[in-house]
């Protein structure tokens, strides 16, 4: 168990089925840019371990950059997304695959696919590495899930609780 402020967290998923997971988005992206060196943008702060993980993992020439958002305030979504660093890359005829942690809502994936579409790219594909789908409200296709996960509030491997957890290398879900 995990204590990060008030809350206590248990573990949830293994840093072996995170690899795991990594690995397979890995590939299907591989194939399916083969020929090309796509740009991957990480959405900061939660995405920073899965990018590492994965550009690491990625055998091809890629390449890649980081945006910030946030919707988040405590356990809560805000349903707000505020752009707090923005994107400094030209992505015109570029296929880009954006990164992320997390996508439960979607309110962020919207953000970024209107963000990104305006600067006209070949392709604008989404990976994540956790999916919840009982909370995703939207009608943006996520094109590569690791891993589909209940609709709880998780940390570790890069998501936070208030700041906290984000060091740790398994995931773990809020404590009933």
């Amino acid at each position: 168990m995990v204590q990060l402020h008030d809350k206590q967290f248990v573990p949830f998923i293994s840093a072996e089925e995170i690899d795991f997971a990594i690995q397979k988005m890995v590939a299907q992206i591989e194939d399916d840019f083969a020929d090309e060196i796509p740009v991957f943008i990480g959405v900061l702060n939660g995405s920073f371990m899965v990018v590492s993980d994965f550009v690491k993992k990625y055998s091809k020439s890629c390449e890649v950059s980081f945006l910030k958002m946030t919707s988040y305030n405590g356990l809560t979504s805000t349903n707000e997304v505020k752009e707090l660093i923005g994107l400094n890359q030209d992505l015109t005829g570029r296929s880009v695959v954006v990164i992320e942690d997390i996508i439960d809502t979607g309110h962020t994936i919207v953000e970024l696919k209107a963000l990104i579409k305006k600067q006209n790219p070949k392709h604008f594909k989404i990976a994540t590495l956790f999916f919840k789908p009982d909370a995703y409200k939207k009608d943006v296709k996520i094109d590569y899930i690791g891993i589909q996960i209940p609709n709880k509030f998780i940390v570790g491997f890069g998501l936070d609780y208030d700041g906290l957890g984000r060091n740790l290398s398994e995931v773990y879900q809020l404590k009933d």
